[in-house]
């Protein structure tokens, strides 16, 4: 492209017009980078999202096991929890732990979920591991008190590691929206909520409305499904294959893309937990019809 870019711009005494040629090459680069970054969205079927499994789902399987399963479902992101990945600071702990996740292809950018309260040495040993395991966000369970915000508004300013509140159904500490917004407000940016969206349809919350009114304050996604049933004039809340339950598994995909949300987004899924795989390759593949639904 740059030889022929060269030949149209070169006059007939043989000098070449730099005005052109800057201009033409320009183009002719930004083609390439376009085109590099076309191809690399191309080749993943969830497009710019960095789609992942929350390890919790694999529960049933030793961390090797479960790492294996995550490539053959096609993954390579995890938001781990604690007995895949043991929570360490020591030298020896964090290579050892780096070396299973990079012989698995697999990284590891979220992870949780984890208590917090006014303990400083407890709290910075989760932000020591965070920071030197390359995590992004640790999806949180923090005691709703002055004291303890004021340390996570230190310590993710200290570390650049967000915190992502993590609701947890009916009679949780962040039961409802409200709940995560009233702790959020006014704190450091990297205070924030990871928005599970089946916890959220058992508080009877929508998990849309949750996305949209966190905002840029969402620093991690569970994708999880439920289905309302009411049986003798009683309602429960079932837990079901994505795309089987109350989830508007499309509205979610797209207010994060417009949110440029470029943090893990974790399939969850609680059920089966022996045998969970066949179900989560449909989960998977709600989640791969619901993004080309967004064009």
């Amino acid at each position: 492209m740059k030889a022929s870019a060269t030949t149209e711009a070169t006059s007939t005494t043989g000098e070449i017009n730099r005005r052109v040629f800057l201009a033409t090459t320009g183009l002719a680069a930004g083609a390439i980078v376009t085109g590099e970054k076309n191809a690399v969205a191309a080749k993943s079927p969830y497009a710019e999202f960095k789609m992942g499994v929350q390890s919790y789902s694999l529960r049933g399987f030793d961390t090797a096991t479960a790492l294996k399963h995550t490539r053959r479902l096609g993954l390579s992101y995890w938001e781990a929890y604690p007995r895949h990945v043991p929570l360490g600071t020591l030298p020896a702990h964090i290579r050892k732990q780096k070396a299973i996740l990079e012989s698995a292809g697999v990284k590891l950018i979220a992870y949780g979920v984890i208590g917090f309260d006014a303990n400083e040495a407890k709290a910075r040993q989760a932000f020591d591991f965070a920071k030197k395991m390359g995590i992004v966000s640790l999806s949180a369970n923090p005691q709703k008190n002055k004291a303890t915000f004021d340390l996570l508004d230190k310590l993710v300013e200290e570390y650049g590691v967000a915190i992502a509140i993590h609701n947890h159904g009916p009679g949780a500490l962040y039961d409802k929206i409200s709940d995560v917004e009233r702790m959020v407000k006014d704190r450091h940016p990297l205070v924030g909520a990871c928005v599970d969206t089946g916890h959220f349809l058992r508080s009877d919350e929508d998990p849309v409305e949750a996305i949209q009114r966190l905002g840029r304050r969402v620093f991690g996604v569970h994708l999880k499904d439920v289905l309302t049933v009411t049986k003798a004039g009683k309602k429960r809340k079932l837990f079901k294959i994505l795309g089987e339950g109350d989830l508007n598994v499309v509205g979610c995909l797209k207010l994060l893309r417009k949110l440029k949300y470029d943090k893990c987004l974790a399939l969850e899924y609680e059920e089966n937990p022996k045998n969970p795989l066949s179900d989560i390759e449909v989960c998977l593949k709600t989640v791969r019809g619901a993004i080309k639904q967004l064009g």
